[in-house]
Formats: structure tokens, sequence, C-alpha cells
């Protein structure tokens, strides 16, 4: 197990070197520059602050440096945001988009595993038909059409949930943003359950076990969900990509102030360490989630720590 956690953690750091060289020239390539919007300046001052952000040097140059500083742990001050570091930016929103995006991934496993398999143990019903086709409604809707219509029933309609804010990080105003973001993986995770189940449900230690005379839910608990999970666990990776990058909008939509608000305005501002610094942070998330899958799934299949 050890040797198959350090083979996994060998490919997620050139992955983030990638993430870090293609995103770093990718802004630069964006047309614009961090100071475009300002009022015309004098040449020597604009040669200074250019001086004092590394953008009068050459781009290859500027990258270096630029790597130096974050193996040093350093993202550098804010452009646009000023008497901030790009550090301390994100310390500030990134609890709520961590509450945003882990609650929203537990909610669309529990939701969807329970889904997925309640449909397959009703194969061909209309229960099971049901389930899949508002599945298929759940995939067919993004988050970010979803968001403004569920503000439009709860918040506008029945006035139930606030449309927006943080409210000091009460419960109520999470409960739309969270739905928002698990809906979509509700759908996908039901649909991936219900596919897996079924065929688990159908394989000869399945039979085996209920010709033993076990009751249908021990068969169920014991047997058929621990190989039903394999592919919702390979999925859970993306799934958390999808919910983390899908967070940038939902947090924007809803006004919650997450890592996300902050990577808008520093994009359309080409506030260069901060979107760099939020990239990072969120590929960083992302792969070290990819890792745990990887490790749990290893844990789930043990044939996978032989390879």
């Amino acid at each position: 197990m050890i040797l198959y956690a350090f083979r996994r953690l060998m490919i997620a750091i050139p992955t983030l070197f990638i993430v870090i060289t293609v995103a770093f020239f990718m802004m630069r390539a964006a047309p614009g520059g961090p100071f475009d919007q300002e009022r015309v300046l004098p040449p020597e001052i604009e040669r200074n602050i250019k001086a004092a952000y590394d953008l009068d040097k050459p781009l290859v140059e500027q990258y270096v440096i630029y790597l130096g500083k974050i193996l040093r742990g350093d993202f550098g001050p804010s452009i646009k945001i000023r008497d901030f570091t790009v550090a301390e930016l994100i310390m500030a929103g990134a609890p709520a988009s961590i509450q945003l995006g882990l609650s929203a991934i537990v909610l669309a496993l529990v939701f969807g595993v329970g889904l997925g398999t309640y449909a397959a143990l009703h194969q061909n019903t209309k229960t099971d038909f049901a389930v899949m086709g508002v599945a298929m409604v759940g995939i067919a809707v993004p988050n970010f059409v979803m968001a403004p219509l569920l503000s439009l029933i709860f918040g506008v309609y029945l006035s139930l949930l606030p449309t927006a804010g943080w409210g000091g990080g009460d419960l109520k105003y999470k409960i739309l943003p969270i739905i928002a973001l698990a809906l979509p993986q509700v759908a996908y995770i039901a649909r991936l359950t219900r596919g897996s189940m079924v065929e688990v449900l159908h394989s000869n230690y399945i039979r085996t076990a209920r010709a033993k005379g076990l009751r249908e839910r021990l068969v169920v608990i014991r047997h058929a969900i621990r190989g039903a999970l394999l592919p919702v666990v390979s999925y859970l990776g993306p799934a958390t990509a999808a919910v983390m990058t899908g967070s940038v909008v939902i947090e924007s939509i809803f006004g919650a102030p997450g890592i996300g608000t902050y990577f808008v305005k520093a994009a359309l501002n080409r506030d260069y360490p901060l979107v760099m610094g939020v990239v990072i942070v969120y590929a960083v998330l992302i792969i070290f989630l990819n890792f745990l899958v990887d490790m749990v799934y290893g844990l789930l299949d043990p044939k996978l720590k032989t390879q």
C-alpha cells in the first residue's frame, strides 16, 4: 500500500507543475494588462510600478522568479486589492469555499448513492424510471442555471431562504448554494450507482449470498454495496473538481465570500498574482482529493495495490 501511495504521489507533483506553468503563460497571453484601466500615469511611475511586480522583465524570467517564490510559499501581493497579500485573501475566502464544496460533495454522495441503490433494487419499475428521469434533468441543467432558478423559487416566490449574502455563516445562507452545487452531482452519482448496482446484483457471489439464506438487506449492505461503490469512488475525483470549479460561479451568483469571488474579480482585472494563487490552491486541493480517492479505491479493490 505504501508503494502504491508513493507512485500516486509521484504523479501528482509533475501534474501540479504543469498546471502552474500552463496557467502562468495563459494569463500573460490574454489581452490586456493589470494597469490598462488605470488613469494615464507618467512613464517613469508606470515603470516603477511594473518593476515592483517584476512585470518589466522578460516573460521567461518572470516565470522563473514566480516559481522561486512559490517554492518558498510566497504568493506575492495582490495587484488590485491594495495592502493585502494573495495568501491573506485566500485564507479569508477559503473557509466559505471549503464549507460549500465539501457539503455539496457529501450531500451528492449520500443522496446519489441512496437514490441509485433504490432504483437498482426496483429495476425497470415506475420508481426506477422516475428516479432516472429526474437524474437526467439534473444532468441536463447546469448549476449556473439551477442557482438563479432556486433563488427565484425559494427566495423570491416562497420567501423561505435568502438569495444572496453570507449572514456571518448562518446555515440558511448556505442552503441554496450547496443545493445548486450538489444537484448535478447527485444526478451523476445516482445513475452511476444504479448501473453498477444492477450489474453487481446479478453477479455470482450475490447469488451465492442469497442462496445461503441471507436477508436481502444484508446482501445489499454487506456484499453488493462495496462492489457497486467502486465506479462511484473513481468518479469522486472528477466530481470534486467539478464542484470546486463550479463554486467559482455559484459563489458569485449568491454573493458568498469565498475564493471564487476573488478569482472572478481578479481574472477580469488581470490581477496575475491573485489568479495564480487561486489556481494553485484549487489544483492542490483537487490533486489531494484525487489522491485520497486513489487510496480509498485501493482499499476497496486490493488488486490495485500490486499494480
